[in-house]
């Protein structure tokens, strides 16, 4: 089976999946939703009418005069052409109330999982999230645009017509009665497994993108590493199983089709042929018969129909619930009710015997007791070797997660009584992985900060020596640098990155392996840009490679998520210890080399 939803072990979340939490969603568009159902139930009762009309013309064709003859066809002409005309008018009308309410609904659940913290997505792949948004969504549009409306509209002509049956003869009624339990009762017993395969079936699916989506992402790696068979495999595999929970959904459905079918019309023929032995004994006319057949058939055809749209409804309300899940998911990070602001920020840091664990690794703390200040304006750099808790740091300090115990502060208000943007804007980051976004080189600058000029952009992007390279580009700063900037080297991407975090002005800058991935010549470029970018600025340095953190103003040396040293880099070398060793082996390495 799929991995289990990052919400879905909480209790009574089937309930909440219920098609009822659409409603919040429809109740915003009262009006549309009150004059669709008007047309509704207006064509509803057109079309119970008809079959009185017809049973007047068959009764009156051998007594009546011609010209009311005549009268009763335009009547009968006049009625259909109104039912045209209010069928029209619903189907606009719900169709367009669907597309709407779809796009809130999406709207809605992009606006919550983008807000999600890191710490969801350790559950959870982007790729299943994605599949809600679009596959849930576009079930959820067929039935609020289509299968709800044809589902109240056939309700209305079973109840109309099963009253106008037992109007127009009631023994035969009573026996169109005695057969609905019959057809009932698979209905509900079978719909209620309908819905949980349909569940089932829409995991997979989710799976099977978020599987697909991966793997796409991370394309040349599987080339690469010759995953290709692996991966296709893999896909394969998964997509074989929603298929499997697709055909037996399939399944079920179609034996309540066929169940219901049988039932329905062994009823009807068993009445015509009592109503046709009763029209020989004169005890019903022919016209009676006519209407009361008509009638039989509108609402065997009901019957039918809500059957089809009770399984659409329950693989509705399995797509619901998954949505409903990630809008009403818990998130380990929230804001304040009362938020403190955070108008300006001048930069100090502060980690109070702060202690973290990840979530996905709890039994392991990143950092352990570990405190700290930064100066405002100070540059501290933060080494040691992989897993030491460095990267942690940045992760805390941009509120990704929350400490188990102990406090981070900023400017001396802990984190936790501000809201996340309202802090956030004070920070600019440079990953280790730069992030670039399918679009050109200047609005993935300008992420940095959405109003700036363009001639901000390009200075920004002098001073991450990033320049030149970008004039090359075919269109300039202007290029499409593709999916993840396929279009760029790895260099190119940390210089873009670093011109985006240099766009921004923050009063606390936070580089993540920033030249990590910077050949010599550029390296030396943008660590000059970096040094003239954090005057005036705190600045956080997390690097393995030592000789980029020689100037900072302070060392702080990591290991097993406690702080095992700080100095400057003479001091630290002249102490011996971890960041000595680290050190020899580094520049005696690299002496090697040359």
């Amino acid at each position: 089976m799929p991995k289990p939803s990052p919400t879905q072990d909480r209790p009574g979340s089937k309930q909440i999946g219920a098609l009822a939490a659409l409603w919040p969603f429809l109740a915003r568009y009262r009006l549309m939703l009150t004059a669709a159902l008007s047309a509704l139930v207006f064509t509803a009762a057109v079309s119970l009418v008809l079959p009185i009309a017809v049973r007047r013309v068959v009764d009156g064709f051998e007594t009546t005069a011609e010209a009311l003859l005549d009268q009763y066809f335009l009547a009968f002409l006049a009625i259909a052409t109104v039912m045209a005309l209010g069928t029209g008018l619903r189907y606009y009308l719900v169709t367009r109330l669907g597309e709407r309410v779809v796009a809130d609904i999406r709207k809605a659940v992009f606006d919550r999982v983008i807000g999600l913290s890191p710490a969801f997505y350790e559950r959870i792949m982007t790729g299943e999230v994605l599949s809600r948004i679009t596959t849930d969504t576009t079930l959820i549009l067929s039935v609020i645009g289509s299968s709800v409306s044809v589902a109240l509209r056939n309700a209305l002509i079973l109840v109309g017509g099963l009253a106008l049956l037992v109007f127009t003869s009631p023994k035969l009624a009573l026996l169109v009665m005695a057969l609905v339990p019959l057809v009932v009762v698979p209905i509900i017993v079978l719909g209620r497994r309908l819905r949980v395969l349909s569940r089932q079936n829409q995991d997979w699916i989710a799976e099977s993108s978020g599987n697909a989506s991966e793997s796409l992402s991370s394309v040349q790696t599987v080339q690469a590493f010759t995953h290709e068979a692996l991966s296709r495999d893999t896909f394969a595999r998964v997509t074989e199983k929603s298929f499997d929970a697709a055909r037996r959904r399939i399944a079920v459905r179609a034996l309540m089709t066929v169940l219901v079918i049988l039932l329905v019309f062994v009823g009807i023929v068993g009445v015509l042929w009592i109503g046709a032995r009763d029209v020989r004994a004169g005890t019903m006319s022919v016209g009676e018969l006519v209407q009361f057949v008509i009638y039989a058939v509108l609402v065997a055809g009901a019957v039918g129909a809500l059957s089809e749209i009770w399984g659409e409804l329950q693989r509705a309300a399995g797509a619901t619930e998954r949505l409903v899940e990630l809008l009403t998911a818990t998130d380990s990070v929230t804001d304040p009710a009362t938020p403190l602001h955070a108008d300006a920020a001048q930069g100090r840091i502060d980690f109070d015997n702060v202690t973290f664990a990840y979530p996905a690794r709890s039994e392991t703390a990143a950092l352990d007791d570990v405190s700290l200040t930064v100066t405002p304006g100070e540059t501290v750099a933060l080494v040691g070797p992989s897993g030491a808790g460095k990267t942690t740091i940045i992760q805390l300090l941009l509120r990704f997660y929350d400490p188990q115990s102990g406090a981070i502060r900023l400017d001396g208000r802990d984190l936790r009584d501000m809201a996340r943007p309202d802090f956030r804007r004070h920070i600019a980051l440079v990953p280790q992985d730069p992030v670039i976004f399918a679009a050109s080189a200047r609005d993935n600058i300008r992420f940095g900060r959405p109003g700036a000029t363009d001639r901000e952009v390009e200075e920004a992007a002098r001073a991450a020596a990033a320049h030149d390279f970008l004039m090359a580009l075919p269109q300039g700063y202007d290029t499409y640098v593709g999916e993840r900037g396929v279009m760029l080297s790895g260099g190119q991407k940390q210089r873009v990155a670093i011109a985006r975090a240099i766009l921004r002005d923050a009063a606390v800058l936070l580089l993540d392996e920033a030249t990590s991935a910077l050949d010599a010549e550029s390296e030396v470029l943008v660590q000059r840009a970096v040094d003239r970018l954090a005057r005036g600025r705190t600045t956080l340095v997390v690097a393995h490679r030592l000789a980029t953190v020689k100037k900072a103003d302070r060392i702080l040396v990591f290991d097993a998520g406690r702080i095992v040293a700080q100095g400057t880099h003479d001091e630290l070398v002249a102490e011996g210890g971890l960041y000595a060793r680290l050190a020899r082996l580094q520049f005696t390495a690299g002496l090697a080399a040359e």
